[in-house]
């Protein structure tokens, strides 16, 4: 329907050009301004472009303009073959609308489904890609390596996952980079808890049987409950991070082994959701880059040394003053020398354009972090790169339970591991409890319902918005949920497999397509045509929630095409139209998998 679009704006702004000649020659109207939104309700037609914009030059209401040039429309079409062809011309209220011709929109919509297959939604009208060109690198999940996944990991790494995804099937070339945050005094409290509880007894997670970021994670909780009653110990902690910078053997040696712990288990964690990286940055191995970038920027007197001896920025032009009305300043360096944690982003940053020459930086991150990025991106400017104009903070909200908000170090996390284990299960009994495909292998199944179930909802929200993770209303079969659209998969291939048992094939050919002509099958056919414009639109936006929506309404139309418009039933008294509703089917499928495969709902064929 693209480009029925374009011949629709071509025709409509041909007609207002006419218009103003006519009526209004001394207007000076602007017909950039003209768009092309869909109607509200099909019975108004399929396309329509406001005149709004015209009313004030025009000297006339936008009703009375949308009116005339419906009249000159219908003129073309009278003595255009070419134009009649597109459809029926009205007015509508303020809009001139236009009611395509379903055949032959039908006939191309699903031709360009059939000929581009898998790659359908990454080309435009003019069969370009619409990120072409761009080259995209994307931060997202950056663990700590003192504890385990947790939930709101889990929210940014679907974010991250779904938006790398969709901005390559957009056209751009995507470079997923994860920093793991393996130094600092967070770490060094794990690894004393470490010494006192569990060194002595020679204990590991192989001989406890835990995951070793379980076990590093517990580490952290019991730092937590021994502070509490033995406040030197976060000196202790301090003075460890000091002897790590320094180098320190024993405490470098500590620190590799549990950094290992916590690591392999996060991978493994990666692996069973579908997380994937082309490159781990390291904190350990940048900070010290960032410490050099900090002390040239001293000498050029774009950081200055406070009186307590540390290194700093002013950036009251970034966040404002303070509510004393002082200015704000940002420590870069301590004033014994040790680095914090924008120090590191700094080197992490200037190494990444270094290895990968990106020509646009997203950092997927909490909107905790608001702060620290408006600053960072500062700093960075400041500092002369010329690429910081690039950079782009992909904020999003906070996940919870119902039962409230998650601390890490008291041990009231949702561990990532546990929630999903948890949705298996109780995706495993779902699955029994249903009658199921006897060649169905259950527990797989459960698992990719269970992560259907877990990333849909967390994707399915604008990333800007709180949000609370209902673990039951995720598992449904019913409504706009990951499951749902997994059902509607599976009941699709067995629809497909059916026919082909039975020895019905599809039939593409043109006098088949142009069969598809009830609101059903035309209802249908229009959500395939919208497609490579969600995916643009979610490519720009960054919002795999509109990637959500889209591929629920996917669904929910294809089962109000399979409720009106029966397929094998007809194929004795009506084959060609049956095998044509059969390639209908065999499209929607077509798009539904790559569409699922953009929110990270795995595809099953059986349920």
């Amino acid at each position: 329907m693209t480009d029925q679009k374009e011949i629709f704006k071509s025709i409509v702004v041909k007609a207002i050009e006419q218009h103003k000649s006519e009526k209004a020659p001394e207007a000076e109207i602007n017909v950039d301004s003209v768009r092309v939104e869909i109607p509200p309700k099909p019975e108004m037609g399929d396309l329509g472009i406001p005149m709004f914009a015209f009313a004030k030059e025009f000297h006339s209401s936008p009703m009375a303009i949308a009116n005339d040039v419906a009249v000159l429309m219908k003129g073309y079409a009278e003595s255009d073959s070419a134009v009649a062809s597109l459809g029926e011309f009205l007015a509508a209220g303020p809009y001139v609308n236009l009611k395509l011709n379903k055949a032959n929109a039908s006939l191309d919509i699903l031709r360009a489904v059939i000929n581009q297959k898998e790659n359908y939604g990454s080309l435009n009208a003019e069969g370009k890609k619409h990120l072409e060109g761009r080259r995209v690198m994307i931060e997202f999940s950056s663990p700590n390596t003192n504890k385990p996944l947790h939930l709101g990991h889990l929210r940014n790494d679907a974010l991250g996952e779904s938006v790398s995804r969709i901005l390559k099937k957009a056209g751009a070339e995507v470079f997923k980079v994860d920093l793991i945050n393996n130094r600092g005094v967070h770490i060094c409290k794990s690894m004393l808890a470490y010494k006192l509880f569990h060194e002595a007894k020679g204990e590991t997670p192989e001989s406890l049987g835990m995951k070793g970021d379980h076990f590093v994670g517990q580490c952290y909780v019991e730092f937590d409950r021994h502070s509490k009653e033995h406040p030197e110990a976060l000196q202790e902690a301090e003075d460890m991070l000091i002897k790590w910078e320094a180098g320190d053997p024993e405490v470098r040696a500590l620190w590799q082994k549990m950094n290992d712990w916590t690591l392999g288990g996060v991978k493994e964690t990666y692996r069973r959701t579908g997380i994937e990286f082309d490159k781990f940055y390291l904190e350990s191995e940048t900070y010290l880059k960032g410490k050099d970038e900090i002390l040239k920027g001293l000498e050029k007197g774009v950081f200055f040394k406070a009186e307590d001896g540390s290194i700093r920025i002013d950036v009251t032009d970034v966040v404002g003053k303070g509510k004393d009305e002082d200015n704000h300043e940002k420590v870069l360096l301590r004033k014994d020398g040790t680095s914090v944690y924008i120090t590191q982003d700094i080197g992490t940053a200037i190494s990444r354009h270094d290895d990968w020459a990106f020509n646009e930086m997203i950092y997927v991150v909490a909107s905790e972090q608001n702060y620290h990025f408006k600053i960072l991106f500062h700093i960075l400017k400041k500092l002369g790169f010329d690429w910081t104009d690039k950079l782009y903070h992909l904020s999003y909200g906070l996940v919870n339970l119902p039962s409230g908000r998650m601390k890490s170090r008291e041990g009231t996390v949702v561990d990532a591991d546990d929630l999903i284990d948890n949705l298996h299960a109780d995706a495993l009994k779902a699955i029994a409890d249903r009658e199921r495909d006897v060649e169905l292998d259950a527990d797989d199944v459960a698992e990719k319902v269970a992560l259907s179930a877990l990333h849909y909802y967390l994707l399915n929200v604008a990333p800007v918005k709180d949000m609370l993770f209902n673990p039951e209303e995720s598992l449904s079969f019913n409504g706009n949920t990951g499951p749902y659209l997994q059902y509607m998969g599976a009941r699709i291939s067995s629809i497909l497999r059916k026919a082909k048992e039975a020895g019905v094939e599809p039939d593409t050919s043109d006098e088949a397509l142009v069969m598809l002509n009830t609101e059903s099958e035309w209802a249908l056919i229009k959500d395939l045509e919208r497609y490579p414009a969600v995916v643009a639109r979610s490519a720009d936006t960054m919002d795999p929630s509109i990637m959500a929506a889209y591929v629920y309404d996917v669904c929910k139309s294809f089962s109000g095409f399979y409720r009106d418009c029966p397929i094998l039933s007809v194929e004795a008294e009506q084959p060609k139209l049956a095998r044509a509703r059969l390639a209908l089917a065999e499209c929607t499928l077509t798009v539904l998998k790559t569409a699922m495969e953009l929110v990270l709902v795995p595809f099953v064929e059986r349920m």
